[in-house]
């Protein structure tokens, strides 16, 4: 139990109604959720709108509300917290409710495009490796130390994010990894957090079913380098052409990592092969079972925050060798007689053309390369075409076929994929609704030599179609068909 004045601390109050000593057991922002002594903070979102549900939240046990605006009938019984922004609010709440966690411990925020999921976990893996007690808050998982978790969101709610953090605490975590996505930002799940450094992969387009353009996508991701004070550190990689822009009113110290540009931090692919990366950093040549030319950026930024965070480099770059791949994310499958199958979560353009350029290094594409890969409904549809013509243009045969659909017909967005391509020429084009068949007549297709890149939806083991999460996995459907 906490003393509602304790939780309001640093929050901004237009008006507060009864005493602020009643105790609070909980903060719930689902009326559902509310047990006895709850504070309930009405929350308008994109669906529903909080304040209607303040009434629910009273019935359930709810001592306390936070609100943008009050009630017409108020309840003597309950103390009423009028604020600017109620999910804004909500996440300092959270913090105070769980004692400040992100101040105890070194919280690094990765966020970008592509490459969160796979530079945080290495990060978690690394510093594991490195004999520190560490937690992870990512897209696949949320660990602490060696125990799972389930996620459920990239970035979760300010509760969650906070009781994890707490956890960690109580479980002597040094450092926590965690993805920054921009929906996160948007909704203010990260408010009220201390982040030590925040690391930016790259940016392209994505989520603007959400955002509705590429420029409020961008800005929202600045949001986070903008929140930064000026104890913590931006390290951002230089080749991205919106670097700079995302430090534009940072008061962070800025480092920057890269290939091409001079950089705090650079290295070099000395070799690409699909046994993984030889990498020159520090004029030190790493081996790297990780396999990508995209993952020596994620390698590099993985260097650059250990480096930053005052660890032996040369330590570092020796335990950097060791490093497994994340699930979904390039893994490799090979069957007996040749053929190879590669599993990744590319679901942008961007995503799908860097993986795609990398499996360049190890085939000529137009010759030996099989493409099976979907888009997902009720998601930016003006990425389908972009997606169909990539996946098309850099070849031998495509297979368009299901991905999420969730509530939309997996036919209208197949051909939302091929808007900007030609009819089925020469037995390139196929479609192929179920994503099993489409995968097995991948595999048939394929001679000793081929490459089949099975894309989008990397480590889930799920579809979403009309509302149900239908278990489905693309490796275990993948390694089942080429008998591994």
């Amino acid at each position: 139990m906490k003393t509602l004045s304790k939780l309001l601390y640093n929050l901004k109050i237009d008006n507060i109604l009864g005493s602020q000593s009643v105790q609070v057991s909980a903060i719930v922002f689902d009326s559902k959720k509310v047990i006895d002594a709850s504070l309930f903070v009405a929350i308008k979102g994109s669906e529903s709108d909080g304040h209607e549900y303040i009434n629910n939240a009273i019935s359930n046990g709810a001592h306390a509300i936070v609100c943008e605006f009050l009630p017409i009938e108020l309840n003597p019984q309950v103390t009423y917290v009028q604020v600017p922004n109620s999910s804004y609010s909500l996440g300092f709440l959270a913090s105070n409710f769980y004692n400040n966690p992100s101040g105890k411990i070194k919280l690094i925020g990765v966020t970008g495009t592509n490459g969160k999921t796979s530079i945080a976990t290495y990060l978690y893996e690394l510093f594991q490796k490195l004999n520190f007690r560490t937690g992870l808050i990512s897209t696949i998982e949320n660990k602490i130390n060696n125990k799972f978790l389930a996620s459920n969101l990239t970035t979760p709610d300010p509760i969650e994010i906070n009781s994890l953090l707490s956890l960690m605490i109580q479980e002597d975590c040094t450092y926590c990894f965690m993805e920054v996505s921009s929906h996160g930002i948007a909704q203010n799940r990260i408010a009220g957090l201390s982040f030590d450094i925040g690391v930016f992969s790259n940016i392209t387009r994505d989520h603007l079913d959400y955002h509705n353009s590429f420029d409020k996508y961008l800005n929202t991701k600045k949001q986070f380098f903008d929140s930064l004070d000026d104890s913590a550190k931006s390290i951002v990689n230089i080749d991205d052409k919106y670097a700079l822009s995302m430090l534009t009113h940072s008061k962070s110290n800025k480092f920057f990592y890269g290939l091409n540009k001079s950089a705090h931090y650079n290295t070099s692919i000395l070799e690409s092969s699909l046994s993984g990366l030889s990498l020159e950093i520090c004029n030190t040549r790493i081996n790297t079972m990780l396999v990508g030319d995209f993952n020596a950026y994620n390698i590099l930024a993985v260097f650059a925050v250990a480096s930053e965070l005052g660890q032996d480099k040369h330590q570092v770059l020796n335990l950097l060798s060791t490093i497994h791949h994340v699930s979904g994310r390039f893994n490799i499958f090979q069957s007996e007689n040749g053929i190879t199958g590669i599993i990744d979560y590319a679901h942008t353009p961007d995503a799908l053309i860097k993986v795609i350029k990398s499996i360049s290094n190890f085939c000529t594409i137009q010759r030996d390369l099989i493409i099976v890969v979907g888009c997902g409904g009720n998601r930016d549809k003006g990425k389908r075409s972009l997606m169909g013509k990539i996946a098309f243009e850099n070849s031998k045969k495509v297979i368009f076929t299901s991905d999420n659909p969730r509530f939309e017909k997996p036919e209208s967005i197949i051909e939302d994929m091929c808007i900007d391509l030609p009819d089925d020429i020469d037995g390139k084009i196929y479609k192929i609704i179920n994503r099993e068949e489409a995968i097995n007549f991948a595999v048939n297709s394929a001679s000793s030599r081929s490459i089949i890149l099975v894309a989008g939806k990397g480590h889930e083991k799920f579809q979403e179609i009309n509302g149900q999460k239908k278990s489905f996995c693309d490796s275990q459907i993948l390694t089942k068909i080429l008998k591994i």
